[in-house]
């Protein structure tokens, strides 16, 4: 499981697929969550602007990242 330590009070969800390398753009990052490719603790997330948090996990294509404080 990749960490991503937040530098502000949040991350939106297709910067944190960029910088876990999880995705090559930021196009790339819209597409695959909207087409309900990425889970947010468990739940489908279609909100490439999803703001994540300390503690968040987020899932795709069997990779998993933890956001961290």
């Amino acid at each position: 499981m990749e960490e991503i330590k937040l530098r502000d009070e949040y991350i939106k969800l297709g910067q944190a697929l960029k910088a876990a390398n999880l995705v090559e753009s930021g196009v790339l990052a819209k597409l695959v969550i909207q087409d309900g490719l990425v889970t947010v603790n468990g739940e489908v997330e279609t909100r490439r602007g999803r703001k994540l948090i300390d503690g968040d996990i987020v899932s795709f294509e069997g990779e998993t990242i933890k956001i961290i404080k």
